[in-house]
């Protein structure tokens, strides 16, 4: 049966989106597991490893290997490059089954390389399988679809772990070897992924000339490394910086942090464990409505312009630290904890809060999406490499510091750095807004 152009590249989509569900599944929820699992390995099997450090190198790891992405892809290509990143998860995830020190950082460290050619070569094959007409559409349908990641490990680990106040070997076994088969079948899944046709690609070649990297030789990494810092010297992007770091801190928080802080809430009684599953569920079903709400309904929503849901995420976040502030206690990031709470400790607000986070997130992440891919149509590749250097280092030093700090530190770090990223960005989009009208191309 012959399949045509669009179904072709649709079908595309489809499974890249379905793959990434699977990866991710294993991959998110073990990465909101993670410090409670190696906590409760360091009672019953003296492991000595830290949660936090191993995502701090993965972070790390991130941000220098996005300079030399590109280069890898261009060489690999997009489809080989994701099945090899998509393996890199995949023997992470399956070290956990066996905690060891030495395969625990360095798994960190190969995860930090496989997330940047995954990403990387994501972009470039969402790209080619996309038009002017497609791509919001398809960007759309891929995000939803991977963000249901967040949804099915934490539901599974909910089960798993409900009633238990210490993680067991054979719960850790269960966990961890579903998690590692779901990150596999993801892997086997880009196998199906289908190359378009000269034909197909040639359609697209008025979206492609957006994205330099696809349509021009590839960039050596030390190009690349020029360009960005060309780009880093313009007074938006200096602006950006503080909202592409807002959204590393904010992702180490509730992916990592926040998880562990329930766990580690002893008032919680022998639900705390279950709580952490349920958590990861409901940050997931706030980053899909956010998804669904400025995304998918873009064009309804950004009639104001991208602004008031900067605004909006920046409220949601503020209201959502003020009350796991007041709900949990100062030590519950690094440790199991009796302390009294300013008010009554409350699973109920404790998941209220795990939405607010992911609603939040969502919108800074579409909105600064939104706004590089309008002001540097001619330089996507440097510019969102500099928002990926940026998150990811901020993402790094936050888990470093998540292990020393007390909890209102770590709200306070959030705050100063969100106030100052939604104020940046508000000016930024302004002046954006400014310039269309008066009629000025975009820079």
């Amino acid at each position: 049966i012959s399949v045509t152009c669009c179904d072709l590249r649709f079908f595309n989509i489809i499974v890249l989106g379905l793959s990434f569900m699977l990866i991710f599944t294993a991959f998110q929820t073990c990465s909101m597991v993670e410090k409670t699992v190696l906590d409760s390995a360091a009672k019953t099997e003296n492991f000595t490893g830290d949660g936090y450090t191993s995502l701090g190198i993965l972070y790390a790891v991130f941000s220098v290997s996005n300079w030399a992405a590109p280069s890898f892809v261009s060489f690999a290509g997009p489809r080989v490059s994701m099945f090899v990143g998509s393996l890199l998860y995949f023997l992470f995830v399956l070290s956990f089954l066996k905690p060891m020190v030495w395969a625990l950082y360095l798994g960190s460290v190969l995860v930090g390389f496989g997330a940047a050619i995954l990403w990387t070569a994501q972009g470039t094959f969402l790209t080619i399988n996309s038009n002017s007409e497609t791509v919001a559409r398809n960007s759309g349908i891929f995000w939803a679809l991977m963000q249901c990641s967040l949804l099915f490990g934490n539901l599974y680990s909910y089960f798993v772990f409900q009633g238990e106040t210490n993680i067991t070997v054979s719960e850790r076994t269960k966990l961890f070897a579903a998690l590692s088969a779901a990150g596999l079948a993801g892997s086997l899944s880009l196998l199906l992924l289908r190359k378009p046709r000269v034909a197909e690609t040639a359609e697209s070649e008025s979206l492609l000339c957006l994205n330099a990297s696809v349509v021009q030789p590839p960039d050596s990494p030390l190009t690349a490394l020029k360009r960005s810092f060309q780009l880093l010297k313009t007074r938006e992007i200096l602006l950006l910086c503080f909202a592409f770091a807002y959204t590393g801190v904010e992702l180490t928080f509730f992916s990592g942090v926040y998880g562990a802080s329930i766990a580690h809430n002893q008032h919680f009684g022998s639900s705390a464990n279950g709580l952490l599953g349920i958590s990861g569920i409901f940050i997931g079903i706030g980053e899909i409505s956010g998804g669904a709400l400025f995304g998918i309904l873009g064009k309804k929503t950004n009639v104001h312009g991208r602004d008031p849901i900067i605004m909006l995420g920046y409220v949601v976040h503020m209201v959502a630290f003020y009350i796991i502030f007041l709900n949990l206690q100062e030590h519950s990031p690094i440790q199991d904890t009796m302390e009294p709470t300013y008010i009554t400790s409350n699973k109920y607000l404790a998941i209220v809060c795990s939405f607010l986070l992911g609603f939040g997130d969502s919108s800074f992440n579409t909105q600064l999406y939104s706004i590089l891919g309008f002001m540097f149509p001619d330089d996507s590749s440097p510019a969102f490499a500099l928002f990926k250097f940026v998150q990811s280092v901020a993402a790094a030093v936050a888990f470093y510091y998540s292990n020393l700090l007390l909890l209102q530190w770590q709200l306070l770090i959030l705050v100063v750095f969100g106030t100052s990223g939604t104020l940046c960005f508000v000016l930024v989009e302004w002046g954006s807004a400014r310039s269309s009208r008066s009629g000025y191309q975009t820079i």
